[in-house]
């Protein structure tokens, strides 16, 4: 049998850990000056995919 391929893209997004999947949150990277404090720093830790889509990204990623 070949490998499975990977969703590329879920790849560069989602990292496996013992609790679930790892993910940064998105609109961090430029522009931020019209953002608030506030919402920076609430979008600077990884987070945990929630219940409801671990399957979705476990089936993109066969190997993870």
């Amino acid at each position: 049998m070949p490998k499975m391929k990977a969703n590329k893209g879920a790849a560069k997004r989602f990292k496996k850990t013992a609790g679930g999947f790892k993910f940064k949150r998105a609109t961090k990277r430029h522009i931020l000056t019209k953002r608030s404090t506030k919402n920076k720093r609430q979008l600077r830790p990884n987070s945990l995919l929630p219940k409801c889509e671990v399957a979705a990204v476990a089936r993109m990623l066969p190997y993870a």
